[in-house]
């Protein structure tokens, strides 16, 4: 065998091992993404600014969401955190959302502090922190309030 075809088949072989690493890496992260974009956390998040009153008086009625929900979650003997950034498409217009959501005991995920940014840049608070039932305990109950 000549040296040119040695140096042929080495870097043949690199080529395939580097595009199948590509592939492997791609395929983990694919699922990552999918996973976050389709998980309890995330579905409490669609839903609570879906029904966001301050949020819709921005951008109309929530039309869809974006592709691609970004964030991490992560859960711990139990107790959860998420925090979550969704693109919000509204009839008149679209905003980066950001989402921080709790999970106590294996229970509900609940939605702790949402915002977004508007056209100006500055972030706009999408719970009222006086308004305890929908700060602390967003999402399908209603637990007492702490004295």
């Amino acid at each position: 065998m000549t040296t040119k075809k040695i140096v042929v088949i080495v870097i043949a072989v690199i080529v395939t091992l580097a595009l199948l690493v590509a592939v492997v890496v791609g395929a983990i992260v694919g699922f990552v993404v999918y996973s976050i974009g389709n998980s309890e956390a995330a579905v409490v998040a669609k839903d609570f600014l879906r029904s966001n009153e301050r949020l819709k008086q921005e951008i109309g009625e929530v039309k869809d969401f974006g592709t691609f929900v970004s964030g991490n979650i992560s859960i711990d003997n139990g107790n959860g955190a998420a925090n979550l950034n969704i693109k919000v498409i509204g009839e008149k217009k679209t905003v980066n959302a950001s989402v921080q959501l709790m999970q106590s005991r294996g229970g509900d995920w609940r939605v702790i502090e949402a915002s977004y940014k508007n056209d100006a840049g500055q972030t706009v608070d999408l719970l009222n922190a006086y308004d305890a039932r929908d700060f602390l305990f967003y999402h399908h109950k209603t637990l007492p309030l702490l004295a």
